[in-house]
């Protein structure tokens, strides 16, 4: 069983010098010294730290079940794309892309309930409980999104799971800020960071500065700041330049103001 970092010891040499003293072993934890050379802790609080790893064991345990058993059934659960129904689902709404991927034929709809989207989505909840056409029609129309995209934030809202790549996490942040979906929204935030390079960080800033990603813009500039020699060598930042020359003016603003903190005294307070 791994043992806690706190309970290591600190082995210590008797001072008086009997070569027949036993080493002792200095437990960090309760500071009590004990005879064995073997072991990392006493004996003591080995036993109280297994007992609080087992203890913490059941708690985990116990919220997977708590959180299996408060989870909804997704539409995902119990139907796919063109089969029939597999298990008892019973929607009274439904949300329809404008764009399903399939030329010819019309948007395939993806089924949820009404209890779910209210509590999940702020604008949801005044769609469905005031009399808009939604509630009225039972059909939300979700205009710039892909059949896949629309499924996937669906599921996550029943199960608040995603299977993401780059694009759909840019598609499924754009469906959380537009619905205010926080917690979605801090998830494809955090993947999209961890996924962030010089190559995508312009485009990634201006993204993240179109949808209010916070996380997104700002660690974008941070490497962009970084990176200042290399930028007007970029494609992007011409583009850039040309579609919104105030971000391109915010980056420059940002660099300046970094120089002057570094240049600046670390004590202020001193008088010159």
């Amino acid at each position: 069983m791994r043992r806690h970092r706190c309970h290591q010891a600190i082995r210590s040499e008797s001072d008086t010098g009997s070569e027949t003293e036993a080493e002792t072993m200095k437990c960090i934890s309760c500071k009590e010294e004990y005879g064995s050379r073997d072991a990392g802790t006493c004996k003591e609080c080995y036993e109280e730290a297994s007992e609080t790893e087992e203890e913490l064991k059941r708690e985990i345990e116990d919220l997977k079940a708590k959180l299996a058993f408060l989870r909804f059934g997704s539409p995902l659960d119990h139907a796919h794309r063109g089969s029939s129904t597999s298990a008892p689902f019973f929607p009274d709404v439904v949300l329809v892309p404008s764009d399903d991927g399939s030329p010819g034929f019309p948007p395939v709809p993806v089924p949820a309930n009404k209890a779910v989207l209210v509590n999940r989505s702020p604008v949801f909840k005044a769609m469905l409980e005031n009399e808009m056409e939604e509630s009225r029609s039972g059909t939300i129309k979700v205009s710039d999104v892909s059949y896949d995209a629309l499924r996937a934030f669906v599921n996550y809202l029943y199960t608040a799971e995603a299977c993401l790549d780059e694009q759909m996490a840019c598609d499924l942040l754009v469906l959380a800020e537009k619905y205010q979906v926080k917690h979605l929204k801090g998830y494809c935030e955090k993947f999209l960071v961890s996924k962030l390079n010089w190559d995508n960080s312009i485009m990634s800033y201006a993204f993240g500065h179109q949808y209010n990603a916070k996380l997104v813009l700002d660690a974008a500039l941070s490497l962009i700041i970084d990176n200042m020699y290399r930028l007007t060598k970029r494609e992007e930042y011409i583009e850039l330049l040309e579609k919104d020359p105030k971000l391109v003016v915010e980056i420059y603003e940002a660099f300046l103001s970094k120089q002057v903190n570094t240049a600046a005294p670390k004590d202020c307070s001193m008088k010159s």
